[in-house]
């Protein structure tokens, strides 16, 4: 597996993340085989583990650094995230130092570890300044418990606005972002994948199969198409068929099936290579609940598209086109109702 520089930190990563959201209760609660999957993954070649406080309320989290212990942390740039709330007291989400602070010790005590590679605020605090944010996270930085930084679904806007306060103030800042990306999901091509790209991020884009849909099940005719896993089951916007902007997803799929047949790929292939051939693309996270699944997903770090391919593909879905924006998780606080004309 060939390996790439996470932005400018001169960190190698492999190009295939391997997300753990699904282990755990949100996805698959058999805690054995998670760990057999985390192992696989690993003798793969992955060595890039993407986790969050929020997966499955820390499980998640505990999962994953049992699977590392005894002697494979040292292998692997273990990232995780904080700021969706983790239960209803309102100190306990969000970018305050006072939750970062207290929040890193419960991730590496979970993690089983004393260091995290890359701690990401999972999602844009808008009530918090993000100089305290940034002040925060460069202290535990400074104090070794963190290496990196890391943002997730920042708008272009709060990607520039975070990089300057970190440049102004003298405070770390954040070396990567992590977008959602896909075939069906390209917005962040607009304009967060190019602003990371200029200001020398990483990016670790997570969604390649968009929620499932580019799994090969979400066909037309097919029947059982309703989410299952807790986790996509809060997600119904995506997933409704009543909506016109998933049946066109599901038109769409049927033109990107095709495409991948003719290619000699799986749609899983050609979904992942697609996202991991963009420029600005470091790693995609992949989100296997199964062994199955982990398994059809890791021919595509070989996979390489043609030209031809990606302009067949851009004539499906045109560049930096969402067709559903319920898939995207950015630009909420620039939308929402008291920032425009209410």
């Amino acid at each position: 597996m060939e390996y790439r520089t996470l932005g400018r930190t001169g960190v190698s990563v492999s190009p295939l993340c391997l997300g753990a959201m699904m282990f755990g209760p949100w996805g698959n609660n058999d805690r054995g085989e998670s760990i057999r999957i985390i192992h696989r993954a690993l003798d793969a070649g992955i060595n890039f583990v993407d986790t969050a406080d929020i997966y499955s309320h820390g499980e998640s989290e505990d999962i994953v650094g049992e699977a590392l212990a005894n002697g494979r942390r040292e292998d692997v740039v273990l990232a995780t995230k904080f700021a969706v709330p983790m239960d209803e007291d309102p100190n306990h989400r969000g970018g305050s130092r006072r939750w970062i602070i207290q929040e890193v010790e419960n991730s590496l005590r979970r993690l089983r570890t004393d260091y995290i590679d890359l701690y990401q605020l999972h999602r844009p605090s808008a009530e918090t300044d993000i100089e305290e944010t940034l002040g925060a996270l460069t202290d535990l930085v400074r104090q070794g418990k963190v290496r990196y930084i890391g943002s997730s679904s920042f708008s272009g806007s709060q990607i520039v606005e975070a990089q300057w306060a970190a440049r102004d103030r003298h405070l770390e800042r954040f070396v990567t972002e992590q977008p959602p990306y896909s075939m069906l999901v390209r917005g962040a091509e607009a304009d967060v994948l190019p602003t990371a790209a200029r200001h020398g991020m990483g990016v670790l884009t997570y969604s390649p199969l968009a929620g499932g849909w580019l799994s090969g099940k979400w066909r037309q005719g097919k029947e059982g198409l309703a989410p299952t896993s807790p986790a996509r089951k809060r997600l119904a916007d995506r997933f409704d068929l009543s909506l016109p902007a998933n049946q066109r997803k599901l038109e769409a799929v049927e033109g990107l099936a095709g495409i991948a047949e003719e290619t000699g790929l799986s749609l899983i292939e050609l979904a992942i290579a697609f996202v991991i051939r963009h420029p600005a693309v470091t790693s995609a996270i992949i989100g296997p609940r199964t062994m199955e699944q982990l398994e059809s997903q890791l021919p595509a770090a070989e996979a390489t598209l043609s030209t031809e391919v990606l302009d067949r593909i851009d004539a499906l879905v045109a560049p930096g086109e969402t067709i559903n924006p319920a898939d995207n998780s950015y630009g909420e606080t620039e939308l929402a109702s008291e920032a425009r004309r209410r």
